[in-house]
């Protein structure tokens, strides 16, 4: 990654023709070609940008990006403040806290957190559609399917609805009741759960990880 500051000016011409006047900003020029030109009050957005496939041409006052539509960045310089090369390697990606993989390991791990004296059965529960998250039985021995999602939404109700419907064929595991299990539940999704007999948690990942060490509770 290159980081340029300089003064200057930038005009884009293309199929809508823009123009930066003269002052101090940011250039930003990455390794997959990308150049981007950035003030200081404007948090991540760029207020101009080439993305790639396109290439820079400089020369000592002007730099000309061009793309394979024929459209140009051209930054006419007046002065370079800083000019510096960055190696970050690769990277990684971004791993994002709080997944369904995550809630559904902790709440396998701390089942009561549904109820008291309930049991894990099993995780990722087969059915012949997909599996369910956590198959459980609660305080008085009934089968119980929880479907955990970050976000609630009405296609998470459905699904948990398939999967109940199915499994409520099987006469070793009839009757069995649902448990829509999310961070944030959308109204609507919480009006068609219970409107189908399925129970809502609204889960705290927080608590779950034992970050905060009051009890376990149902919100």
């Amino acid at each position: 990654m290159r980081l340029v500051i300089a003064t200057c000016k930038v005009d884009y011409i293309g199929r809508l023709n823009a123009h930066l006047p003269l002052a101090t900003r940011l250039l930003l020029i990455k390794a997959d070609g990308s150049v981007s030109v950035h003030s200081d009050d404007r948090a991540y957005k760029p207020l101009n940008w080439m993305s790639p496939p396109c290439w820079l041409i400089e020369d000592p006052d002007v730099w000309t990006v061009q793309n394979k539509s024929g459209e140009k960045l051209i930054i006419s310089l007046k002065e370079i403040v800083h000019d510096s090369h960055y190696e970050l390697g690769p990277e990684p990606g971004l791993v994002k806290d709080g997944v369904e993989s995550h809630l559904q390991q902790l709440l396998a791990e701390h089942v009561t957190t549904l109820g008291e004296g309930w049991t894990l059965v099993r995780r990722e529960y087969p059915t012949p559609i997909g599996p369910v998250d956590l198959m459980c039985r609660d305080a008085d021995g009934a089968n119980v399917a929880v479907e955990i999602k970050r976000r609630g939404e009405i296609d998470g109700v459905e699904q948990l609805t398939r999967y109940l419907d199915l499994l409520n064929r099987d006469p070793l595991l009839a009757p069995v009741s649902g448990v829509f299990a999310a961070q944030q539940i959308k109204q609507q999704a919480r009006t068609l759960a219970e409107d189908r007999g399925i129970r809502c948690v609204t889960l705290d990942y927080e608590q779950l990880r034992g970050i905060d060490p009051d009890e376990y509770r149902l919100f």
